[in-house]
């Protein structure tokens, strides 16, 4: 397992820093022509000798006795596999992972034959700028969803408001997508279930009203939906509401009848994600102590999600390929091999595994007439693979070429985009005003939404945040909180300095941060977060009265998400994405502050 992560690992290095070119031509009307392949087509028909053409981003024709056009790009499959693109329906893009930069999990991704990825965790803010940032290097089709989830339901219980909607009732259900729909998210994904699996204290669950009224104003959106779903009963919730894809297994028990039929009922698709469950995941050692009640209960866990993955394939439930890479130990591009692997030992065939990761994940989307299958005018996401991996599903991991929208990303002769060759894009200068608070719409001065952050978990800390008037006139921000019971509880403003805090910010020109501020009851701290997991972090000494305090950068102290001892990262300046402004205090303490005229110096 170790090598099939490094292979992909370091495919991924090339595609990145390894090689360089213009931008990626999406159409150049030149037909290329694969001969001599043996096409598996993602339809269940068997493999069969082909030529495929491709121009404008779609295979024109596919056929065994095709004339190659004059002027042709002839490629020899040599008798290689030629299939389409891999989905991956459940996915993280997290700034915490390893890798964290979106032009290197492409890569990552595209060496592993993944060419459409669901991206469950990104703010609707940041999801325009990230299209941007996406379209203008060589990577995977990258669908965003919107998150939603009741109030301290799981989803909820980490992220701000802006990034996982709160709803508990039916109309909340269908404001919150029509508040939503503006960012076009290209579907919805739902935290239904908190179950935590029967070793971790459980979070709040949606009731089926809530989930019903949600799914019929997203589908009136042309938006489908996936469920985080986990137990029985709730996946026939899922089913009866009609939910288009449950991104989860369902492990608390083996389903029943009902329940199949529910699904069946509900046209509903379902990826088991097996590769975020496995007891021992991939790349692992056995845990110290096999027989703790933790370790017993995921095994017992995973037993019911391969069992069901048996039983709802062959009731005729259709199967689809996620991973829900991202979280740990469970990493891109590799957990999406291995899910095909898994699936095969739940009991589909390599062939119909393959099929879960390709026409029927792509039905699952909504996405069956643009991609998923080799057919004339579907979308050229194409993968030339050494072997058979429709008899042995370990020669999937044997890539030879891989084709996003018909254009060469992977194999002999590529050149990529210059973007691919930079982890991030180019940095841009801003301010020097970052926030007077004076706008109306709750944005910055930079036309960012502000936001906020604060400790997570079922207990976790209650936060206001609004605009105030000031007795000297103007406006001010003022956040009040009421702490969690933990050790260290904390309440913040985040001000983002680009939108969704995508592209970094080059603060190199400036020498701190100024700003006035008064409040009480707490500890309070300056923060400016960076790209790779840069934090840095400076106390700041606040009183009920008015004060205006300066920070010059170099008093800010390098503070990482976890800390390694000895582990230290420079301040470069140069890729800054936030400002955060922080109270923590002891549990159950109300601290308080105002905030305005925040500027760069």
């Amino acid at each position: 397992m170790y090598s099939n992560v490094w292979r992909a690992g370091s495919l991924a290095v090339l595609l990145v820093f390894g090689m360089s070119g213009t931008a990626l031509a999406r159409d150049t009307g030149t037909t290329t022509a694969i001969i001599n392949a043996l096409v598996f087509d993602g339809t269940g028909k068997a493999a069969y000798p082909a030529t495929v053409l491709i121009r404008d981003q779609r295979i024109v024709d596919v056929g065994t006795r095709l004339r190659v056009p004059k002027g042709a790009i002839s490629v020899d499959a040599d008798g290689k596999t030629l299939m389409p693109g891999l989905f991956d329906l459940h996915t993280h893009w997290t700034p915490n992972s390893s890798p964290s930069s979106s032009a290197v999990l492409s890569g990552v991704y595209l060496a592993a034959g993944v060419t459409t990825v669901n991206d469950f965790h990104q703010a609707p803010e940041s999801y325009a700028p990230r299209r941007e940032w996406l379209g203008s290097i060589a990577a995977p089709h990258v669908n965003f969803a919107a998150r939603m989830s009741t109030p301290l339901g799981h989803g909820a219980d980490w992220a701000d408001t802006a990034t996982t909607r709160w709803v508990n009732s039916p109309d909340a259900a269908r404001d919150a997508v029509r508040e939503l729909a503006p960012y076009k998210p290209d579907m919805i994904k739902v935290f239904t279930d908190g179950w935590r699996y029967g070793h971790m204290p459980d979070n709040t669950s949606m009731d089926p009203w809530t989930l019903t009224a949600l799914v019929e104003e997203a589908h009136a959106n042309g938006l489908k939906v996936a469920a985080h779903t986990v137990t029985a009963e709730r996946a026939g919730w899922a089913g009866d509401a009609k939910v288009d894809l449950i991104a989860h297994s369902i492990q608390d028990r083996v389903v029943d009848a009902r329940t199949v039929a529910q699904l069946k009922a509900g046209g509903t698709f379902y990826a088991p994600t097996l590769a975020v469950y496995e007891p021992v995941k991939m790349g692992s050692s056995p845990p110290a102590d096999p027989e703790s009640p933790a370790f017993l209960s995921r095994q017992r866990n995973f037993r019911n999600a391969m069992e069901n993955v048996r039983v709802l394939h062959k009731a005729g439930v259709p199967i689809a390929l996620g991973t829900d890479a991202g979280m740990p130990g469970t990493p891109h591009g590799a957990a999406t091999l291995r899910e095909l692997e898994l699936l095969v030992q739940a009991g589909l065939s390599p062939a119909e595994a393959l099929q879960a990761g390709t026409a029927t994940s792509a039905a699952a989307v909504g996405l069956q007439d643009d991609r998923g299958r080799i057919a004339k005018g579907q979308r050229a996401d194409l993968l030339l693979v050494d072997g058979k991996p429709w008899e042995n599903i370990q020669d999937i991991k044997k890539l030879s070429r891989v084709w996003v929208d018909g254009q060469l990303v992977l194999g002999p002769g590529v050149s990529l985009p210059a973007g691919n060759s930079r982890k991030y894009p180019q940095p841009e200068v801003v301010g020097p005003l970052v926030d007077d608070f004076e706008r109306a719409d709750e944005r910055t001065a930079l036309d960012t939404l502000r936001t906020t952050d604060n400790d997570g978990g079922n207990d976790r800390t209650w936060q206001l945040t609004r605009v105030v008037v000031r007795e000297e006139g103007g406006r001010a921000l003022r956040t009040m909180a009421r702490m969690s019971s933990k050790d260290r509880a904390y309440a913040s403003v985040v001000l983002p300095l680009s939108r969704g805090s995508v592209k970094p910010v080059d603060l190199r020109g400036y020498r701190g941060v100024r700003f006035d501020i008064r409040g009480e009851d707490g500890r309070h701290a300056l923060m400016v977060k960076g790209l790779e997991g840069g934090r840095w972090k400076t106390a700041i000494n606040v009183q009920p009265q008015w004060q205006q305090v300066s920070v010059d950068f170099s008093q800010l102290e390098y503070a990482p998400y976890r800390a390694v001892e000895g582990e230290t990262l420079p301040w470069r300046g140069d890729d800054a994405t936030d400002l955060q402004f922080i109270v923590d205090g002891e549990g159950a303490a109300m601290p308080w502050f105002e905030l305005d005229n925040v500027e760069f110096y």
